[in-house]
């Protein structure tokens, strides 16, 4: 569960975008459609998207089948973060978060082929990778303030989730929330959650916490996500909606072309200095 302290903390509402999804990642699993999302209001519904290429990053250390060698933050090679995070314009700390989050699931679900760019695409579409509302995601990992959705109260844009856990996630004993960089709800951080720290206490406002549960949770769905069926799959389990997974793969195809462009550059230069 989050780290908690004598004083607040404070907080920043997470808006919804629109009628069509809210930023309230995982609460798709408790209902089957979000509201005002149906297809039947929509004559011409969109198309699931074509699946991103699974961008994987440059490994720092080797992991381990059974778990993380070492923390989520020290598992991709620093020095390809931070040319990567230029490029494609991600914050470096949440870069380091999703690039070593996928280096775990390399090991633990070689068969699921998580890219480092999906999680980077949930990220981005869920709080701008923990910056909605005047957040950061500072150099410890944690999210300043947290980040904290609406209520699930049935109302424009978002389902109806009574609260399942007396607000000990969200700070809400009447409706749960989507909570952190990557939007949980209490149920399921309860379920998913997993320590990408190593300091024992999982914590949904920690991006490497919250990246590594994410990546868990989509390959957990135990489909091959290199796959369009498998890719939609995971992403339709982490929010039922086609809009949300079409935005999600326009984030994670960008930046992997200009990652890829970079690392082409990156080769070249190389090779002409050899």
């Amino acid at each position: 569960m989050p780290t908690t302290s004598a004083e607040p903390r404070p907080t920043v509402m997470v808006r919804p975008r629109s009628a069509s999804y809210g930023l309230v990642a995982a609460a798709v699993v408790l209902t089957t459609t979000l509201t005002g999302c149906g297809d039947d209001e929509d004559p011409d519904p969109p198309r699931p998207p074509e699946a991103p290429a699974q961008e994987l990053p440059e490994p720092a250390v080797e992991p381990l089948a059974d778990g993380p060698a070492a923390p989520v933050a020290e598992l991709a090679d620093r020095e390809w973060v931070t040319r990567t995070a230029e490029v494609v314009g991600i914050p470096e700390r949440a870069l380091i978060a999703y690039a070593g989050a996928t280096a775990a699931l390399i090991a633990e679900r070689p068969d699921c082929g998580l890219g480092w760019n999906t999680l980077a695409g949930i990220g981005e579409v869920e709080t701008g990778h923990g910056t909605h509302g005047g957040s950061r995601i500072g150099s410890d990992g944690r999210t300043e303030p947290e980040i904290v959705g609406p209520a699930l109260d049935g109302g424009e844009g978002v389902m109806e989730i009574p609260d399942t856990d007396g607000g000990e996630l969200d700070g809400d004993d009447r409706w749960d929330r989507a909570v952190g960089p990557m939007q949980f709800i209490p149920t399921t951080w309860e379920e998913w959650s997993r320590d990408g720290t190593g300091d024992g206490a999982p914590d949904v406002h920690h991006i490497d916490d919250a990246a590594l549960t994410a990546a868990a949770y989509l390959c957990g769905q135990g489909e091959d996500m290199t796959t369009d069926e498998g890719w939609n799959a995971a992403i339709n389990a982490y929010n039922r909606s086609v809009p949300y997974a079409v935005d999600v793969a326009e984030h994670a195809d960008r930046y992997a072309a200009d990652a890829e462009s970079a690392e082409a550059e990156q080769d070249e230069a190389e090779q002409e200095e050899g």
